[in-house]
């Protein structure tokens, strides 16, 4: 494996691909060791013979031996001709084309042309290859970290693989007349999953000791997180159970997929939310009565902070060092954290303002505003009169203005009144309709049974690195 001019290639070459088997060695059953020896070194074929051709390319080799050995059992060659042989074996082999397997890891800035240009294969192949339709719209976007793979002889390219995505690859082989090309297709299998658990240190700890993953602890505390603050009320002895399903390939786990139902008890209070998908595609989380878990305001604007400073009417300003109002909620988070808005609403407010620094300012149905403070940076494409979505970044964490340290300050009023953002009741969210309240009640029965059965034995699956 070396480093080549940003982007890693992995050569398997025959070196002494230049090998020619002589006839004697072949029909000659008797020759000893110390012969054979002798004809492995004229003709190159050595013991990492299997390593440098391949694992294919050395059953065709022995698979041609033993056929030619069965031949001449059967047709025992004339005197005159076996002396003929004998001469040829004892000639130096001529010297046939080097074949060469070459996997490229894709660097920034590379570009296929360039690729094949200090590989020394020969462009006219790449123009060949793009003018395939199937191949071009495969072949042209590459990404960093993608792997491509040839093979070729002198710099003619032979064939070529690339992986598309996770279900499908492209197969690229040199036929009589130009390229032929197929996509390979693999698809995922799912299954589902049941896990339950008590936390005691970390709900990560808790989800992975069950036989999850953190990507699952991750989507669990998402599904929660209007109700329960993972970050300061998850406390030991809190406990979970959760059905999702798992995408599996050729035997091996791949990821997880979406959480179908999942149950959480918080300080002795319990929550439960089953997935529903409507006609129109939407999905998302209800209550086992139709209501939908997301409410209408997120209850932090940052994922996983924690509070600095609550809400306050006399607090020591760190920075003023005076007692001033305090309008809002701190939530410390490293630097560049993305924030998001709490709520649907529109941009009225974009840009510097006093001691709050950088400042985005949204209004919401209901007479409701919410100011989020301190930004590092604005968010691309946020500018005021825009709409944007729940959940959607706005911005990241900064400690623009007054500020001791990276922080997003929050703030919501309603109708110009300022109220505590931990204590505020918020709108909730539409309900199921009630024209699909019976198609509800039918697909998500068996999934709110499932979280009553009894827990299973942790299920462990193995992945990378660890």
């Amino acid at each position: 494996m070396t480093q080549y001019k940003g982007r890693t290639i992995n050569r398997l070459t025959p070196g002494a691909a230049e090998f020619t088997v002589p006839p004697l060695a072949l029909g000659d059953a008797s020759l000893d060791h110390g012969r054979r020896q002798q004809l492995a070194q004229q003709t190159g074929v050595a013991d990492a013979f299997p390593h440098r051709f391949g694992v294919v390319a050395s059953c065709i080799v022995a698979g041609s031996i033993f056929a030619a050995a069965g031949s001449q059992l059967q047709n025992p060659l004339p005197e005159t001709r076996l002396q003929d042989i004998s001469m040829a074996a004892a000639r130096p082999a001529a010297p046939a084309t080097p074949f060469e397997f070459v996997a490229v890891t894709i660097g920034r800035n590379d570009t296929l042309d360039r690729i094949f240009r200090d590989l020394q294969l020969q462009v006219s192949d790449l123009a060949a290859l793009r003018s395939l339709p199937d191949v071009r719209k495969n072949l042209d976007i590459i990404r960093p970290g993608d792997v491509i793979q040839m093979t070729h002889l002198d710099g003619e390219l032979k064939s070529l693989t690339r992986r598309i995505n996770e279900t499908a690859t492209l197969s690229v082989t040199r036929a009589e007349q130009g390229f032929s090309a197929n996509i390979v297709e693999n698809p995922l299998e799912t299954k589902e999953q049941r896990l339950a658990g008590t936390v005691d240190s970390s709900l990560y700890v808790a989800v992975n000791d069950a036989g999850g993953t953190d990507r699952l602890a991750v989507s669990l505390a998402d599904v929660f997180k209007y109700d329960i603050d993972f970050v300061n009320a998850v406390q030991p002895g809190d406990r979970f159970v959760v059905t999702h399903e798992q995408r599996w390939q050729d035997g091996e786990f791949v990821r997880d997929g979406d959480i179908l139902a999942a149950e959480f008890v918080n300080s002795g209070r319990t929550y439960r939310a089953v997935r529903y998908v409507m006609p129109d595609g939407h999905a998302d989380y209800y209550t086992p009565d139709g209501r939908p878990v997301r409410k209408a305001f997120l209850r932090y604007p940052v994922d996983y902070a924690r509070i600095s400073s609550g809400y306050s009417s006399a607090r020591w300003h760190p920075v003023l060092h005076r007692v001033r109002a305090h309008r809002g909620i701190d939530f410390a988070a490293p630097a560049g954290t993305p924030i998001k808005a709490a709520g649907s609403g529109r941009v009225i407010y974009r840009g510097t303002k006093g001691g709050y620094g950088n400042v985005v300012e949204l209004s919401h149905s209901h007479g409701i505003t919410t100011l989020y403070a301190h930004m590092s940076r604005f968010a691309r494409n946020v500018g005021i009169g825009d709409r944007v979505a729940q959940g959607e970044v706005i911005g990241y964490v900064g400690m623009t203005g007054l500020a001791t340290g990276p922080h997003v300050h929050y703030e919501y009023r309603v109708n110009g009144v300022y109220r505590n953002p931990a204590r505020v009741t918020v709108p909730k969210a539409d309900p199921i309709p009630a024209n699909l309240m019976e198609d509800f009640r039918a697909k998500t029965a068996p999934l709110l049974a499932d979280l009553d059965a009894p827990a299973a034995e942790p299920v462990r699956v193995a992945r990378a690195g660890r």
